[in-house]
């Protein structure tokens, strides 16, 4: 059974290839959905997949170079839509 985790990355997350990585990360793991920037500044990040796989991804952002630049990490978990096919950027 999929799940959506929806992740607010708060910190010093854009400009650092934050998305770019995270896009990289995801590629590892069964998920789909996309990261943005958003104007005030923060990262989301909305995943679908089996829990473990959205648990994996989330640690490996946590265990990346990514983490010097977070401050703040706010998660919300709710059910699957499955209305995505990859993991990709959104702009």
């Amino acid at each position: 059974m999929n799940h959506r985790m929806t992740v607010r990355y708060e910190g010093r997350v854009q400009g650092v290839g934050f998305r770019f990585t995270c896009v990289k990360l995801a590629q590892g793991f069964e998920v789909t959905g996309w990261v943005k920037n958003e104007f005030d500044g923060s990262v989301t990040l909305v995943a679908e997949g089996e829990e473990d796989q959205l648990t994996g991804l989330l640690q490996a952002i946590r265990n990346s170079l990514l983490d010097r630049y977070i401050t703040n990490e706010l998660i919300r978990r709710s059910s699957a839509t499955d209305e995505f096919e990859t993991f990709g950027v959104r702009y």
